[in-house]
Formats: C-alpha cells, structure tokens, sequence
C-alpha cells in the first residue's frame, strides 16, 4: 500500500520562505528569530572553544575540527529539513488542523496515515529522534553552563576532573540537568512556547557574545596568524548585523504592532 505524501516538493520549498502576504507581523518576526535562535545560540560558542580545551586539541587539529563542526551542520540541517517536510505533510492531512502542543502529539498524529504496523514504527522512531535530540541538547547547554560559570569563578572545570577535583563543576552540571527535567515535568507547562521564548532570548543576547568573540579573533597579538581572514570577517560580520537587525525589528514590532502593517 502507498499512502500519498502532500504537499509537494514544490510546496515544501515555497514553505521554507516567509510568506509576507499578511504583512510583516511581530508573530512571524518573533517565529523567524526562535529559528535563528536554535541554530545559532551564545551557549554554542562557549560550548565549542570549551570541549576544544577539554578534548585537548590544538593548532595542528583546527582543520579536523572545522571539517567536523562542518559536517555536524551540514547533517543536522538535513535532519531537520526532512522533519519538518514529513510533520508538514501529516499536519496537511489532518482535516480539521490539529492543534500542537508537545511533540508526542506530532508523534501520534503520523500513526493512521501510514500502512499497519508501519505507522507505529514510525511513531517509536520520531520518538526515540526526539528522546536523543531533547537528551543531547540538555546535556551539551548544561555542560557549556558549567565550562562557562567555572571559567569566570576560577573554578576547575573539566570533565578530564574527577568529581572530588572539581566539585562546584559537577554540583552546577547537575543543578542545571535537574531545573530542566523540572521544568519539563509541570504540570500543563506550555512547553513549545517557553521554547520558543528561550531561543528568542538567546538569539537577542547573541549579538554581545558575537561582537566580542570577532574582536578576539581579530587580535593578532592573541591569534597570531590564526586571525580571521577577510571573507571571514565578511561572513561573522554580516551574521551579527542581520541578527541585531531582528532583534531592534522585533523590539519596534511590539512597541508599535501596526508600524509594518
């Protein structure tokens, strides 16, 4: 049995551009900065240069480190890609429109559209995605906390420490992992919006992170000839511009919602 898939490719690509037909609301500025914010977040770079430190790479792996942060983008993009396709074409055959709250109802929502036993297959597959994705995420942002609040107290702060080494390392680590699993864990929480919020959050303080990170790596007497190159500067420039440029977009947006209208 071949259970139809919709809409097409050619809808799936026109998805992925705002569509602005309704002006340019605070909702789709707000929706369109969640999305920068979890592709691109300040705990990323304290992340990275920590687990740099901590994995004890130096000069002679920075192109083997580039080449993986390379293809872990690349793959991650495709995977998401590929969800958002398949969540869109589920969402499209549910007539009327199912309202999302959490992801084990986008789960349960592909179960009747496919063939028996394949649809309880692909249920238990998006929920274990979901489990790794959600497992991985709070342990890499909890980590980079810990790396980051350890550098600025001068604490010891590495996973090469045993815990009796470095215990305000490991207490903060695991106050971090167990306010998250709180907070998943109320009762009714909106949990897609408090997301939603938190990447906003994110990418609004990205800009500070960025702007000082970009000076460092232009400071030859720090980096040595190891400093950004031209197009580089380029291509980090143009990130902090267009994200602070949202950012006072969404700001404006909500001080005055008819200003775009």
């Amino acid at each position: 049995m071949k259970t139809p898939s919709a809409p097409g490719w050619n809808e799936a690509f026109k998805g992925f551009f705002p569509n602005l037909h309704m002006g340019l609301t605070g909702d789709l500025i707000f929706m369109v900065m969640a999305n920068i914010g979890t592709t691109i977040a300040p705990w990323m770079i304290f992340f990275q240069q920590s687990a740099v430190v901590d994995k004890g790479l130096d000069v002679h792996d920075i192109k083997f480190g580039q080449l993986d942060t390379l293809v872990g983008s690349f793959l991650t993009c495709i995977v998401a890609v590929f969800i958002i396709v398949a969540t869109g074409a589920v969402f499209y055959y549910h007539r009327p429109p199912i309202g999302i709250e959490d992801a084990a109802q986008t789960a349960e929502a592909i179960v009747p559209l496919l063939p028996s036993g394949y649809g309880e297959l692909a249920r238990k597959f998006f929920a274990i995605g979901l489990f790794d994705a959600g497992f991985l995420g709070a342990l890499c942002i909890s980590l980079s906390s810990s790396w980051a609040v350890g550098e600025v107290f001068g604490w010891a702060h590495s996973l090469n420490y045993k815990v009796r080494e470095a215990p305000w390392f490991y207490i903060i680590y695991l106050l971090m992992l167990m306010t998250s699993g709180a907070v998943v864990l109320i009762p009714g929480a909106p949990l897609v919006t408090i997301t939603m919020f938190v990447q906003v959050v994110a990418v609004t303080l990205l800009p500070a992170a960025l702007v000082f990170l970009l000076l460092l790596l232009n400071d030859e007497s720090c980096m040595g000839k190891h400093t950004n190159t031209q197009w580089q500067n380029i291509a980090n420039w143009s990130i902090v511009t267009i994200v602070a440029f949202m950012s006072t977009l969404l700001g404006v947006q909500t001080l005055f919602p008819d200003l775009f209208k």
